[in-house]
C-alpha cells in the first residue's frame, strides 16, 4: 500500500498491537503518525522514538479517548488517510461483579469512541480514506471474566457495520479486524492468562498471533486491494476459533 506523505491516526498507539499498527502504516509510507495513549509516557516515547526512526513525525495525544477534549485534539491532526481505533479498555470480571460504572467506562471507551472519531475526523477526510476498528474473538465467542470488555467489543462490530454503511457513499471504507489471543502486556490483566495462552496451543497455525499480523490485515484493508470490502470483521486467529 502507497500512503506517501500521508497522517494517519491510531489510539492505542504506543504499546503492542497499536504500535505495530502505526510502524507499518509508517511502512506503508506514512509520513505523520498521530498516536493517542492513555497515561504511559515512557512507552509514549519510546514509540516515538521508533516512529522518527522509521522516518516519520510522531504526534502523541494524552488521555481517554473517551473524553471529547481528546477526541478533539486527536481530529486536529488531520486530514486523516487512515483512523484506527486500537485503543481498549475494561474492567476483567466475572459479570455479576461488575458495575454499572465500570459498563458504563468500558463501552464508552471501546465502541462509542469510535462514532466519536468518526464525527469528528470523516468531514475532512478525502475519498479513498479507510476507518479500522480492532476487535476480538470475546465479541463473539464467550470468555471468562470478559462480560464488559466481550460486549463493547460486539457493539463496536455494530458501530463498523453502521459507519460503512453511512460511509461508503463518500468513498470512505470501514471495517474491523478481530484478533485472536495476543501476548501483550494488555493480557496481564487477565487472571487466566496463563489458561488462555496454554489453549492456543491447539491453533491449527501453530503459534500465537504477533502484532504484526494485524497490522498486516490493516494495512491490506485500508489498500487499493480491499476496496470492495465494506463493514467487515476480518479475524486473524490462525485459525484458533474453528475449533469445537
Amino acid at each position: 500500500m502507497n500512503l506517501q506523505g500521508a497522517s494517519v491516526l491510531v489510539t492505542g498507539g504506543t504499546r503492542g498491537i497499536g504500535r505495530a499498527i502505526a510502524l507499518r502504516l509508517v511502512a506503508d509510507g506514512a509520513a505523520r503518525a498521530v498516536l493517542g495513549y492513555m497515561r504511559n509516557d515512557t512507552a509514549a516515547e519510546e514509540a516515538a522514538a521508533l516512529i522518527r526512526e522509521a522516518g516519520a513525525e510522531p504526534v502523541l495525544v494524552r488521555g481517554n479517548v473517551a473524553d471529547a477534549r481528546v477526541v478533539e485534539e486527536l481530529a486536529g491532526g488531520g486530514p486523516y488517510r487512515v483512523v484506527v481505533h486500537n485503543a481498549a479498555t475494561g474492567v476483567i470480571r466475572p459479570a455479576l461483579e461488575t458495575e454499572d460504572k465500570h459498563w458504563d467506562w468500558t463501552l464508552a471507551a471501546n465502541a462509542r469512541a469510535l462514532l466519536s472519531l468518526a464525527r469528528a475526523t470523516v468531514p475532512a477526510m478525502d475519498e479513498g480514506g479507510s476507518i479500522v476498528a480492532i476487535s476480538s474473538l470475546g465479541s463473539q465467542r464467550v470468555l471468562p471474566n470478559y462480560v464488559l470488555v466481550g460486549t463493547s467489543k460486539a457493539a463496536l462490530e455494530s458501530v463498523v457495520r453502521y459507519l460503512a454503511f453511512d460511509l461508503a457513499p463518500r468513498g470512505i471504507r470501514v471495517n474491523c479486524v478481530s484478533a485472536g489471543v495476543v501476548d501483550t502486556e494488555a493480557l496481564d490483566w487477565f487472571p487466566n492468562k496463563e489458561q488462555m495462552l496454554a489453549t492456543v496451543k491447539r491453533t491449527p497455525a501453530g503459534r500465537l498471533v504477533e502484532p504484526e499480523d494485524v497490522a498486516a490485515t490493516v494495512s491490506f484493508l485500508c489498500s487499493p486491494d480491499a476496496a470492495m470490502i465494506c463493514g467487515q470483521t476480518l479475524v486473524v486467529d490462525g485459525g484458533y476459533s474453528l475449533g469445537a
